[in-house]
């Protein structure tokens, strides 16, 4: 295939595309740029805009502490919103709170109490580092270990070698759907059948998968989940985490934050705690009214929109950047780091050069195309699928072998620093 026909096979999916509209509701990026890096910090709705502005400028300004009586639901709100447009679960079951490194140690730590007698955490060798720190802390204050797998750096695991290490000393299995370099996608339903066979609940990071990866959190019997909402849910930078609990568990597990907005009768500040029976006990202290906002929109553009026909588009768009990535920078060293079997991949491509960073710092100076290094050879692509078109994609990865035939990257080759 050339990259005439592989444009004009781009052009064909782009007419055809049911989600083309929404690319409209979002406030437009820069002329020239094509961004593809909505798996780190997803493009602003026009709709999230507006509503930061009606809450600085008419619930806050005029209703003052009277804006409350809206506000202080929000977080069970949205959270009923995001599991119908995205978690495949029942209202009552998810609220926005903290953040995702928050939500993972008061979930883990709630499981480990439900376990009495088990102390070991079975997570992947290859997961996003503060998961790890998170859970080997937690493992080790109550005298257990921090299991690993030995997972593929790019196919990622597979049920079985969770099952190799669970026994009956395992409280709890914690893994992502997607993995956050590779873009691997779990079989969440297996892995978490083969941790409650061994006794162990199962946590699961849905950071890189919530919003753009059809999930039936209940239909796999999932105990508990955490995700940001930055990435592909469009929440802006920063925005605060949620957390899922299975409705089998509200009520009985309890987390280790006792804060007031989790508390019953919460106005009669009573001195001794006493937690709501609800997934409100899964709250702390005051939720962040202007960081909560901008989600709202967001999910209901999810919601609008269809998570399967998003993940439809997600797999279309992925498939042609690795038909891309073939055609044009294969022959230029680049490799794949992602699994080509779109049963196994999520919705962001990595592509893998010995000169990454200085690539990824020069296609985004040199020709506005935005990705992001993860070291220590990888630029991760994410074409988000209500943003991004197919001939986007093509174009960017046809600019950014122009810029490695070039050698332009070599300019880049001192820079160093944290990378986004």
């Amino acid at each position: 295939m050339t990259l005439n026909e592989l444009l004009t096979r781009a052009a064909e999916l782009d007419a055809a595309d049911p989600l083309a509209s929404f690319a409209s509701e979002f406030v437009p990026a820069p002329d020239g740029l094509t961004y593809l890096d909505g798996n780190s910090l997803g493009r602003p709705l026009r709709a999230s805009r507006e509503a930061v502005l009606e809450v600085l400028d008419d619930q806050w300004a005029r209703g003052l502490i009277g804006s409350w009586d809206q506000w202080i639901e929000l977080s069970r709100a949205i959270g009923d919103r995001l599991a119908a447009a995205c978690l495949g679960a029942s209202e009552g079951t998810t609220v926005i709170s903290d953040s995702t490194s928050v939500n993972i140690y008061k979930l883990a730590s709630a499981a480990l109490d439900a376990r009495p007698g088990r102390a070991d955490i079975v997570a992947d060798a290859n997961e996003f580092p503060t998961d790890l720190y998170v859970l080997d802390g937690l493992a080790r204050s109550r005298g257990g270990r921090l299991r690993l797998v030995d997972s593929d750096p790019v196919r990622g695991f597979d049920p079985g070698d969770v099952s190799s290490l669970l026994d009956d000393e395992v409280a709890l299995v914690s893994l992502s759907h997607v993995n956050y370099r590779s873009g691997a996608l779990a079989d969440m339903a297996a892995v978490t059948a083969a941790a409650h066979e061994a006794g162990a609940l199962a946590l699961w990071d849905l950071c890189h998968s919530v919003g753009v990866v059809p999930t039936a959190l209940e239909d796999c019997g999932v105990d508990l989940a955490v995700g940001c909402t930055y990435k592909y849910l469009n929440g802006g930078p920063g925005s605060p985490a949620f957390l899922h609990v299975a409705p089998r568990h509200l009520g009985t597990l309890l987390q280790p934050i006792h804060g007031w907005f989790g508390q019953s009768r919460q106005f009669d500040m009573d001195p001794t705690y006493d937690p709501v029976p609800t997934i409100e006990r899964f709250l702390v202290g005051t939720p962040p009214i202007l960081s909560i906002t901008p989600i709202g929109p967001a999910v209901d553009q999810v919601g609008r929109a269809g998570i399967e026909a998003i993940g439809a588009k997600s797999r279309s768009l992925t498939e042609l950047l690795i038909a891309a990535h073939d055609l044009l920078l294969a022959p230029l060293g680049f490799t794949l780091g992602t699994p080509r079997d779109p049963d196994r991949r999520g919705g962001h491509v990595t592509v893998r050069h010995p000169e990454a960073q200085a690539i990824s710092a020069a296609i985004r100076s040199e020709v506005s195309v935005v990705g992001d290094f993860r070291r220590p050879d990888g630029i991760r692509l994410s074409p988000a699928p209500l943003y991004v078109s197919h001939v986007e994609v093509v174009e960017a990865l046809s600019r950014m072998a122009e810029v490695v035939s070039a050698g332009a990257h070599a300019r880049y080759r001192e820079q160093v620093g944290r990378v986004t």
